[in-house]
């Protein structure tokens, strides 16, 4: 009795598909980090005779003359063109639009130069995204149970007005307003170097006229990763770091992998909050362990 033709494949189970390639026409500006956008104006910024700078950028995002010439007295006018350019386009700006016009302005020096940095921050922003798809829509614990209305879509200087791309963070940073200037030293050790964070400054990245607590959760819950709490004699004495924290805190068990922590950067008169004491923390005061601070922050906010 004549047999079956074998199956060369057989039982076994069917290959994995292809990963599909990154569609950066997909990918809003705001997934842009700092990193790039810096080295963006390091590029465009300085008046050029023989390449396209910000002026030429300018003229194809749709800028009218005006609009330049208030630009030309601003420190870093690609920074602020960058940031505009969302509310100007309502289909919504995105990173391979900018891409797109920076070809045609012959500006593939910076396209070359650029390309790893931008795919990398395209990739964690989709990564962030999928998380954020991923989590339960009811949190066991406790819920903000904010309204997710308007009021909580234009909240950061890179979100879109149109509400088609919100700004995503590695880390919210808890702080009093005393201790803004370690905050700066730390803004220029994770997200000024090879780490390239993305960190959530209430006075950098907040816009005003917004309730600060329906902020502070949204910010906390749905946009940041992670939280660095700087704790200091003046925190203990803030209203506002005392509701973040214990905020951020309440997520769990709904949220397991909202890691808080906690950082010391100058010695304390009082006691070390008894919240935060089950929690391991970066000690910046301890001169034996100094050198080692700010690798350890920051392996800590990469962590997936």
């Amino acid at each position: 009795m004549a047999t079956a033709p074998s199956d060369p494949v057989g039982s076994c189970s069917p290959s994995p598909s292809p990963v599909p390639p990154l569609d950066l026409h997909a990918v809003p500006m705001v997934a842009l980090n700092y990193g790039v956008r810096r080295r963006l104006g390091l590029y465009l910024n300085p008046r050029a005779a023989a390449a396209a700078d910000w002026t030429a950028l300018a003229e194809a995002l749709g800028c009218s003359f005006l609009e330049i010439r208030r630009l030309e007295g601003l420190p870093d006018p690609t920074a602020t063109l960058l940031e505009e350019w969302p509310g100007r386009c309502p289909g919504g700006a995105t990173v391979g639009q900018l891409l797109d016009v920076l070809r045609r302005l012959g500006r593939d020096d910076i396209l070359t130069d650029l390309a790893g940095s931008v795919e990398e921050d395209c990739k964690k922003y989709l990564q962030r995204k999928q998380e954020e798809a991923n989590q339960p829509l009811q949190v066991p614990a406790v819920d903000s149970s904010m309204p997710k209305t308007s009021e909580l879509m234009g909240i950061t200087i890179r979100d879109d007005p149109y509400g088609n791309g919100t700004e995503i963070f590695d880390a919210f940073i808890c702080y009093c307003q005393k201790d803004l200037q370690f905050v700066q030293e730390m803004i220029r050790e994770l997200e000024q170097t090879e780490f390239k964070l993305k960190l959530c400054v209430f006075d950098r990245d907040v816009l005003p006229g917004t309730c600060v607590w329906s902020i502070s959760g949204e910010l906390i819950e749905r946009r940041c990763r992670r939280m660095v709490v700087v704790v200091s004699d003046d925190y203990l004495e803030s209203n506002e770091c005392d509701f973040q924290t214990k905020f951020a805190l309440s997520l769990s068990p709904g949220a397991r992998h909202k890691r808080l922590i906690p950082v010391k950067y100058k010695s304390m008169k009082n006691e070390f909050p008894s919240i935060l004491r089950f929690i391991t923390i970066c000690d910046y005061t301890n001169p034996c362990t100094k050198k080692w601070f700010w690798t350890r922050l920051a392996k800590s906010l990469m962590l997936p």
